[in-house]
């Protein structure tokens, strides 16, 4: 087999362990130099190599590779830049074949959620029509764990663990000043349309009256009257009340709880914060006092708290879609597969990008309480092993250490390119 180049690239919103699939990748090319040559990955995700901003990852030491496992964010830059449609604007697609014809790029990994799936597969379908022999493999990647096929999403498990760990840990705060100070806690979460994220928050309570006492899924709608009172029992019965909260909380015909009028690149809404939203209509209708937060971004970076688990898969399905494409695999994703639950045990499967592309994975109604505010035995069942383990990155002077990457850019062959 002749030896061809590769690219890799980062897309949407990071998280703790994409950079772990970047190491998978990257290390299993270079265990491949009969097939693999040089590997390019793209300077801010898929924009990169429109741009022709090639990072020359050959120049990277193996040691700053090795380091990417346990290094947060995304080492080689992401974007939130969705590919136009291919039947108005063929040009962008065309524009990328070009750069990877001018660079010898016949493999092509893509490390991202759903929209980034269906951008792999419309690559592949194009590089087809146009006679260019590229092999696309989409890497699952996504904190909101709504890719369909695959057991759960690589970045999910760590998110868990972080929201689980910090609703038991702030619950603690507000229980042990209710009695005179603050009543209700509301902690707002990722997930715009499915409240996986949310659930896992549920994972700090063991036993009855244990917080959370509420959540709020993006599945269930939003009743004001009935969550205004179940908040008002767990005062008066518990002292206090902690909730959970999915960003994309939203009443019965769909309009978001905290919908900010705008729309993200991606051409999803932009959503305003539905923490003190929440917590303002408990102001409004009980009267309690109240803390908010927002765990934002620190919930997808926390490489500290990450998951044994996670960190794992995320590395394997790196290594895998690297042996997908040396196997002539086009066009397929490396999906987790559960095999058991006790012990847990999961393996790799390949699946078709035509399956997974645009497709979203929501929280099925066995996963959450007859009440819809909390999640059930088997769904507890399938986030704990999600969760166990931890892979501490090292420490040095009191703070994790952190890859440290050269990012020398590769020589431009062809003209600029106007986005």
């Amino acid at each position: 087999m002749a030896q061809h180049n590769a690219f890799y690239a980062q897309s949407g919103g990071v998280t703790a362990v994409i950079n772990a699939t970047a190491c998978g990748v990257i290390e299993a090319c270079r265990q491949a130099p009969d097939q693999i040559g040089k590997v390019y990955a793209g300077h801010n995700g898929i924009i990169g190599a429109l741009t022709e901003d090639l990072i020359d990852v050959n120049q990277e030491s193996d040691e700053a590779i090795a380091a990417l496992r346990y290094t947060p964010g995304g080492a080689f830059g992401s974007c939130r830049y969705k590919l136009k449609d291919i039947e108005t604007h063929r040009t962008q697609y065309e524009r990328l074949i070009e750069v990877f014809k001018a660079h010898d790029i016949r493999y092509f990994f893509y490390n991202g959620g759903g929209d980034s799936a269906d951008t792999c597969l419309k690559v592949s379908q194009l590089s087809e029509k146009m006679g260019y022999p590229l092999t696309a493999i989409h890497v699952p990647k996504t904190v909101d764990n709504d890719l369909p096929v695959t057991d759960n999403s690589p970045g999910f498990g760590s998110v868990a663990k972080y929201i689980a760990t910090s609703t038991r840990e702030a619950s603690l705060d507000i229980a042990s000043m209710c009695a005179t100070s603050t009543k209700v806690f509301v902690l707002e979460v990722m997930g715009r349309h499915a409240g996986w994220i949310a659930a896992a928050g549920g994972l700090a309570g063991e036993a009855e009256g244990e917080p959370p006492h509420m959540i709020v899924f993006p599945e269930v709608a939003f009743d004001r009257k009935k969550a205004m009172a179940r908040v008002d029992e767990s005062v008066k019965r518990y002292g206090y009340c902690v909730i959970v909260v999915s960003e994309g909380a939203r009443y019965e015909d769909g309009t978001f709880l905290a919908d900010a009028g705008n729309t993200d690149a991606f051409g999803h809404r932009q959503l305003g914060g539905v923490a003190p939203t929440l917590a303002g209509m408990i102001k409004q209708d009980l009267g309690y006092k109240y803390h908010w937060a927002v765990a934002d971004y620190l919930q997808r970076s926390a490489r500290h708290l990450a998951s044994k688990t996670d960190v794992e898969q995320a590395y394997a399905v790196g290594r895998e879609a690297v042996a997908l494409a040396l196997a002539g695999k086009n066009s397929m994703m490396p999906a987790i597969r559960r095999i058991s639950e006790s012990p847990y045990q999961w393996d790799i499967i390949a699946t078709p990008l035509a399956e997974v592309a645009n497709r979203e994975k929501f929280m099925p109604p066995s996963f959450i309480t007859e009440d819809g505010f909390g999640i059930t035995a088997d769904c507890r069942q399938y986030l704990l092993p999600l969760i166990q383990g931890e892979d501490f990155p090292p420490f040095e002077n009191g703070l994790p250490k952190v890859a440290r990457l050269s990012l020398t850019l590769a020589e431009r062959k062809l003209p600029d390119f106007t986005l």
